[in-house]
């Protein structure tokens, strides 16, 4: 026999799960000091340069690269 499932709870648990997730990323984001954000920031910014830095992009014709 099927489980009789009431529809409300189901909803309700689904918006307490996604509150405590919501509660776990804003104390990762708000409970750190400001240079430990800071210090983030900067090594974020650092990969994304490093990243920049190695991408082989289409200068098109007449670019550097030989044919």
């Amino acid at each position: 026999m099927a489980e009789i499932v009431n529809l409300n709870h189901v909803r309700k648990a689904r918006q307490k799960a996604d509150k405590v997730t919501q509660a776990a990323r804003n104390r990762a984001h708000h409970g750190r000091r400001n240079d430990d954000r800071q210090r983030q920031d900067r090594e974020e910014e650092r990969r994304r340069r490093d990243l920049d830095g190695r991408h082989l992009g289409d200068d098109g014709p007449g670019g550097d690269e030989p044919a």
